[in-house]
């Protein structure tokens, strides 16, 4: 919609994509210096505040520049939003119950998708492209005074730090940590090819019509939404390599499905969903297992590394998926 409205092509909507993501990463890379110093609940509120000042210069865009120029404003603070909010559940839920937690809060994720992305598709069709820009900037808002009044400080990992400054320092980038990061980018590479040209594809190539593109997305996020919370009690019982595996194999089939093998017609909706529940299946089990490699006086420096490398992987894979796509006339 805003392609069209702003004289975009199509085939540049992953750049734009990667541009918040590539602003994500850079500010990862800067926050994991740094943010452990401060307390949680103070630094997700800035970032938050960030996130929607940048979000709501996305409406206010006239062309290609201006909107990649509020999306990587918006990614700056997105990304380390995302990385203390995670440090925040990882210092405040056990190890035995921290698959389940970590479920519930990347369940937002689907939420999201149950309920953002058609309402911001319908608010573009009704209003304007403007418009969700704008109403998630206004969301935003009330996230951050909820932050900043209803949580209470979270300064323990603090004393932590201050009580393991005597001990020998151990470098945050040890094998483990790497190995973890190598499993992250890995996971984004690949899924950001795909995710900024899915609307386009299933429209353009399959004969999706547009009108009914929300309960697509509807439908995707309801199934994730109920992934998310299965998966994380199933991480606790059967543990997390088990469930990683078993994501990574519905991705790989859909992809073989919906974009390889495509000499049969694809019933968009099942396509769609599975795809979905794919990276549902594998994130939540991903976000244990990384919540277990840091020490907490160094959990929201290792998180803020992996958001980082997640949003670098990401603009990679958008980036690099424009660089092959095309737009044909029909």
């Amino acid at each position: 919609d805003f392609a069209a409205a702003l004289g975009i092509s199509t085939s540049h909507i992953g750049v734009i994509g990667g541009s918040y993501t590539a602003s994500a990463a850079v500010a990862g890379v800067v926050g994991s210096l740094f943010l452990d110093r401060f307390d949680r609940r103070a630094a997700l509120g800035v970032a938050m505040l960030g996130l929607m000042l940048g979000t709501a210069a996305g409406g206010l865009a006239t062309g290609l520049w201006s909107l990649l120029g509020a999306r990587l404003l918006a990614g700056a603070f997105g990304g380390p939003a995302t990385s203390i909010a995670l440090a925040m559940i990882a210092d405040t839920v056990p190890l035995e119950r921290r698959g389940k937690a970590m479920g519930a809060v990347m369940g937002a994720f689907a939420a999201a998708s149950v309920l953002g992305v058609p309402a911001g598709l319908e608010l573009a069709r009704l209003v304007s492209w403007r418009a969700p820009f704008f109403a998630v900037a206004a969301l935003s808002l009330l996230v951050t005074s909820g932050v900043l009044l209803r949580l209470p400080p979270m300064v323990g990992h603090r004393a932590r730090a201050a009580e393991q400054s005597s001990k020998p320092r151990v470098p945050l980038l040890d094998s483990l940590t790497l190995r973890s990061l190598a499993g992250t980018a890995l996971t984004a590479l690949g899924v950001f090819a795909i995710v900024p040209n899915l609307s386009t594809y299933v429209q353009h190539n399959l004969g999706y019509p547009r009108e009914h593109l929300g309960i697509l997305y509807m439908v995707g996020g309801v199934a994730s939404f109920i992934a998310t919370r299965l998966v994380g009690t199933l991480v606790d019982r059967y543990g997390a390599t088990l469930l990683v595996s078993i994501g990574t194999t519905i991705f790989a089939g859909t992809c073989l499905w919906g974009f390889v093998w495509t000499g049969a017609p694809v019933p968009v909706l099942p396509f769609f969903v599975l795809f979905m529940l794919s990276g549902s299946v594998r994130n939540v089990p991903l976000q244990t297992l990384a919540s277990r490699v840091p020490r907490q006086e160094q959990r929201a420096r290792f998180m803020s590394a992996q958001s980082a490398t997640q949003h670098m992987a990401s603009a990679a894979g958008a980036s690099l998926s424009s660089l092959f796509l095309t737009a044909a006339p029909d």
